[in-house]
């Protein structure tokens, strides 16, 4: 069975809700789902999922959540090969914040990229003060991806 890793950055939850409410379609398409509310190093590469899924908004200007400094610290400090990791990312931001919308998403996903890992579908970027509830736009996008996977 197929492993997907859902990474959470949160400051309010609302991330974290979005996470819970992505994956029992990852579960009805056969994957093996586990949630990372204090995502760590250790378990975006050993065992590497099939697909780590990034559910991360962003604070202050631009920056990651509390939760989420110990990855993007080790990422940043360390910079792991990540080779062979396929990944996709839901961003979330306010686009009232012009310079730093998504911030937090789009710094991970170039980081990402820099260390070889692979996205698999283009960035979902929710604007919330056009969709308040970002499972509003986030199933559609995984229903949607998991089709096209079909």
């Amino acid at each position: 069975m197929p492993s997907v890793g859902i990474y959470v950055a949160t400051v309010y939850g609302g991330a974290l809700d979005v996470a819970e409410q992505v994956a029992p379609l990852f579960e009805s398409a056969g994957y093996d789902v586990d949630i990372h509310e204090t995502p760590m190093l250790d378990r975006l590469i050993e065992p590497k999922p099939d697909l780590a899924l990034f559910c991360i908004s962003t604070t202050g200007r631009g920056d990651y959540p509390g939760n989420f400094t110990g990855l993007s610290n080790a990422l940043e400090q360390q910079r792991p090969s990540l080779e062979g990791l396929l990944y996709a990312l839901i961003a979330m931001g306010d686009s009232e914040y012009e310079e730093t919308f998504c911030g937090a998403g789009r710094k991970l996903d170039a980081l990402l990229t820099e260390l070889d890992a692979h996205r698999v579908v283009e960035r979902l970027e929710v604007d919330a003060s056009e969709t308040p509830m970002a499972d509003d736009a986030a199933l559609p996008w995984v229903e949607q991806w998991l089709a096209d996977q079909s």
